[in-house]
């Protein structure tokens, strides 16, 4: 499945909840299935800088593709960059590098965020990307 792909099923999945509160346990049970990150890789050269909850982000590149392990200690925080972790983990890192992101802001997430987390989500987008960078052209 192509990273576009991955953004529409989970925009579809997203169009399956009229309410706001229910996309939102959504997100949230997105992020309570991402995989616990393992506390040595949890230190503060892994955070992302910017966001209002702590965010540790980390990747391996093997086999030509990038894999994403991320953690927070919010919960809708989580969620939102398990979003991210499911769209681009186990691509190429030249696909991610092109990817448009811009589906997030199809989801709504961002209308319904306070200024920081919406914030939040660009800063998740740019720090994944700058992971795959360092892999481009492998």
């Amino acid at each position: 499945m192509t990273i576009s792909e991955k953004q529409q099923q989970l925009l579809d999945e997203l169009s399956l909840f009229q309410d706001w509160t229910e996309r939102y346990q959504y997100v949230i049970d997105l992020g309570k299935k991402l995989p616990a990150m393992p506390a040595e890789r949890i230190s503060s050269d892994k955070l992302i800088k910017g966001c209002q909850s702590q965010v540790w982000l980390d990747s391996d590149f093997s086999d030509g593709q990038m894999h994403y392990l991320a953690d927070s200690d919010s919960l809708i925080t989580k969620g939102m960059i398990a979003l991210f972790v499911r769209v681009l983990d186990g691509e190429k890192p030249d696909d991610i590098l092109q990817a448009d992101m811009s589906f997030i802001e199809k989801t709504g997430l961002k209308e319904h965020l306070a200024p920081t987390r919406a914030n939040a989500l660009n800063l998740m987008a740019t720090q994944m990307k700058q992971h795959a960078l360092g892999h481009a052209g492998d």
